[in-house]
């Protein structure tokens, strides 16, 4: 997974995501540390507590799938 600080962490890493002022801030450390690192692409636009979690279980996902993961866009509706 690729970070602002930290470039590409690999590993056995948790994931947070914070919902605050209509956008998701994703953060990752390695399991047990105290470091957190920003995820690259973070913060992304979230109108909602509801789309936050959405986003946070699609860059769950993307760190499962590694190959330098960064957060992904969800899809907004169009009209």
């Amino acid at each position: 997974m690729l970070t602002v600080e930290g470039g590409i962490v690999t590993g056995d890493l948790t994931v947070h995501t914070t919902f605050a002022d209509g956008e998701a801030r994703v953060a990752v450390q390695y399991s047990g540390a105290s470091d957190w690192f920003t995820m690259s692409g973070s913060p992304v636009p979230c109108s909602s507590e509801k789309e936050s979690r959405e986003l946070h279980d699609a860059v769950v996902e993307a760190v499962r799938e590694g190959a330098g993961a960064t957060v992904p866009r969800l899809p907004h509706p169009t009209g």
